[in-house]
């Protein structure tokens, strides 16, 4: 049963099914549709057009037979929007769709019935469409999460102008983080326009940052894409530090800490380095020539990327740790599944948890499922903090 979804916000929703507009309730059924809300969760074997897609939009989806019609409903929805936000009508209290004609509303969810139907035909299944569908679910529960933010710290130093500016950007941006999962050729997480900008974040300003619970919990892979090298090698991983392991094990002694970590980086991303130590202990030869055929890198998860062979080596390291980062948040997510701890964000390598007290006996099987993947244990880091500004070392086993 293809259908369309309606909603800006949680108590804003309706459903478009059989040529009609049904407000808060959701019929039985629902079989393909074009994007993922979060009033779905509980619903399974949806077909998502917009994942069968690559994350593109709508306007990019649209087949060239329907451009003009396309084009046409969709200026009319922007000029509502213009007409309201002219209005000065609050959108944030006010449901945006119950403000424009259902005649119209009809229309437009016809319209995208049209190009759902053309993408789900003429397009592939993606591999890995099972954890898309998943991960998309993860980062919308997270995009629902208002992040607690304390200016406090940063207003008593706003005679700085750097600071006075991010304060005023501040202002102009929504409390919430909203991640892109097809913003980047390599799956690494973007955010989207007009949220915080968590991932771009001044560390001097992460301070602001405070849980909604008790504290934040932060868990870090120790070098993650080195350690991803290892594995994709069938190494073993180094259960200490890995640049102190390059510093007295690959290095022999030569470097100290710091100039290993600077001399395996080097090597990493510039193929036309030969160091010979860094290539006996890392074997990148052999993982290029698994996982690139010359024209596109397939990475361990089927994730593909047109890639030349500068770039190879890069795009299967990053693609295949952020496919091993987000399938273990979905494995933390499913373990806070009913309690208050939450994934508050994810960094990078690393997530972070706004954690409760009551469930402080959980630390020790969450630290395990992050550190234990798909390609063995990866050395892991924790810190923990009332601030995201803040956070100290914690010992776990």
């Amino acid at each position: 049963m293809l259908f369309q979804t309606l909603d800006e916000k949680n108590e804003c929703v309706a459903v478009f099914k059989d040529g009609e507009l049904l407000w808060n309730e959701i019929p039985q059924n629902l079989t393909k549709t074009w994007k993922y809300s979060a009033f779905l969760k509980d619903l399974s074997d949806i077909e998502y057009a917009h994942i069968y897609f690559g994350g593109k939009s709508l306007d990019e989806a649209c087949p060239d037979h329907m451009k003009n019609k396309w084009s046409e409903v969709f200026g009319k929805l922007r000029a509502y929007h213009r007409s309201f936000i002219e209005a000065k009508i609050d959108l944030n209290e006010n449901c945006f769709y119950e403000l424009v004609p259902e005649k119209f509303l009809i229309e437009y969810c016809k319209a995208k019935n049209e190009i759902t139907e053309y993408i789900l035909e003429n397009h592939t299944k993606p591999a890995d469409y099972d954890f898309l569908v998943e991960a998309t679910k993860m980062l919308t529960d997270i995009k629902y999460q208002k992040l607690n933010i304390d200016t406090a710290p940063l207003r008593q130093k706003a005679y700085n102008l750097r600071i006075r500016d991010f304060l005023k950007k501040l202002k102009r941006l929504q409390p919430f983080v909203k991640y892109n999962l097809f913003g980047s050729v390599t799956g690494r997480l973007t955010v989207e326009k007009g949220c915080f900008p968590l991932l771009n974040l001044d560390k001097n300003y992460r301070s602001i940052l405070k849980p909604n619970n008790d504290w934040f919990l932060e868990l870090d892979y120790n070098a993650a894409e080195l350690r991803t090298l290892l594995a994709l090698s069938g190494k073993d991983q180094p259960e200490e530090d890995i640049h102190d392991w390059n510093a007295n094990v690959v290095y022999r002694g030569a470097v100290d800490r710091d100039e290993a970590k600077k001399r395996v980086f080097a090597w990493l991303y510039n193929p036309n380095s030969n160091d010979f130590l860094s290539n006996r202990a890392y074997d990148r030869g052999k993982v290029k020539e698994k996982y690139w055929d010359g024209k596109k890198v397939k990475n361990p998860y089927g994730r593909e990327i047109e890639s030349d062979e500068f770039h190879a080596l890069n795009y299967i390291l990053q693609s295949t740790t952020n496919d091993i980062i987000l399938r273990q948040a979905l494995k933390i997510h499913k373990l806070l599944e009913g309690r208050k701890s939450t994934i508050a964000f994810t960094m990078h390598d690393s997530i972070v948890l706004d954690f409760s007290e009551e469930d402080q006996y959980m630390v020790q099987d969450i630290y395990d499922t992050f550190a234990k993947n798909d390609f063995g244990v990866f050395k892991t880091s924790a810190k923990a903090g009332k601030d995201f500004g803040d956070l100290k070392d914690l010992w776990i086993k």
